[in-house]
């Protein structure tokens, strides 16, 4: 069984594309692919918004890599290789920062799994020049193409959504760059947990941020927490700064995989914690984070977690903790708690 993942395999099967060429990776890519890839062309760099990729690829002094939400990384990538992403929007960002930052002539390889939409880059690559399909096996696709004309300037202020909520009479902005997760409106689990948020007081960190509404309000309506705010992806850091600013508050956004960056210990860890990665459902992250919650959190510190009903989350909390409450279940939701 190949190490790669499907769409790795199939560009693997086309290494001709890459004769020659300074390559950039950029998109979903998971594995170390362009470890390989390094044998076949000139050069290889890396740009991922995805840190726990950027910690694995970041130990190969031999290839160049940019963790970030903007891509600034000097680089003679003549080539892109995009792994689509799950999200189109995220696709289109992409797209537009990483060809207005190499310019007119670039080639593009484009490789996804056919169910995540990648299809779609035939349409959305037009307003460059020609893409073309040559390869599809294990059920994904293989795009070639071409920049002719080009690229409008890019500039990452005009990539983020604004939208509005309420909480407790409470307005707030929130913003959001493409691919973070927020629904442009109030996530109902998001709202389940804060209405189950006891006052909170000392180090409060939101776990999996996002756009950062979670902590944009618990800092709205406890003015004297210090807040922290991590995610494993750039665009949800970058957004939740946005979010912060657009709103007035302070907190530290940064970027952890699980615990990887987080220091010292909380009073309370607060999360409605991701269970995918990329297209496919992944819970380990998830578990680490609630099995490994009493190492980070201070004396009588507490952590609340927001879930989907079916996750099996209460036998893993019960046994890092020897306790869990349940505090509100809807057909879809469970809030729980437990205190070290």
């Amino acid at each position: 069984m190949s190490a790669y993942i499907a769409p790795s395999q199939v560009a693997q099967r086309q290494l001709e594309y890459f004769s020659g060429k300074h390559v950039l990776v950029a998109g979903e890519v998971e594995d170390l692919f362009p470890v390989e890839l390094q044998q076949y062309c000139e050069s290889v760099s890396v740009f991922t918004t995805h840190y726990g990729y950027y910690r694995k690829i970041k130990q190969y002094d031999t290839i160049q890599s940019q963790f970030a939400a903007e891509f600034t990384l000097e680089t003679p990538a003549d080539l892109i290789l995009l792994y689509w992403p799950k999200a189109k929007a995220e696709a289109e960002f992409l797209l537009n920062m990483l060809l207005s930052k190499l310019g007119k002539d670039t080639e593009i390889v484009v490789v996804g799994e056919n169910r995540s939409g990648v299809k779609s880059i035939e349409k959305m690559f037009k307003p460059f020049g020609p893409i073309t399909k040559y390869d599809s096996a294990r059920r994904c696709s293989f795009y070639w193409g071409q920049c002719q004309e080009s690229p409008e300037h890019f500039e990452l202020q005009d990539w983020f959504k604004q939208y509005q909520v309420t909480y407790q009479n409470q307005p707030l902005t929130i913003c959001s760059l493409p691919g973070v997760f927020s629904h442009g409106e109030f996530d109902i689990g998001s709202r389940l947990l804060l209405d189950n948020l006891p006052k909170l007081s000392g180090r409060v960190l939101d776990f999996g941020c996002g756009a950062g509404v979670l902590g944009a309000v618990m800092a709205t309506l406890n003015p004297e927490i210090e807040l922290s705010m991590c995610d494993i992806s750039a665009l949800a850091i970058a957004s939740s700064q946005e979010t912060l600013r657009a709103n007035g508050l302070d907190g530290k956004v940064f970027a952890s995989d699980v615990y990887s960056d987080i220091d010292g210990k909380l009073d309370y860890l607060v999360t409605n914690p991701p269970f995918h990665s990329g297209l496919y459902t992944s819970y380990s992250a998830t578990e680490t984070l609630l099995a490994e919650a009493p190492k980070h959190l201070n004396h009588q510190g507490q952590m609340f977690v927001v879930a989907n009903s079916f996750l099996k989350y209460i036998p893993i909390i019960e046994q890092a903790f020897g306790q869990c409450q349940t505090l509100d279940k809807t057909n879809k939701f469970a809030i729980y708690q437990a205190h070290k």
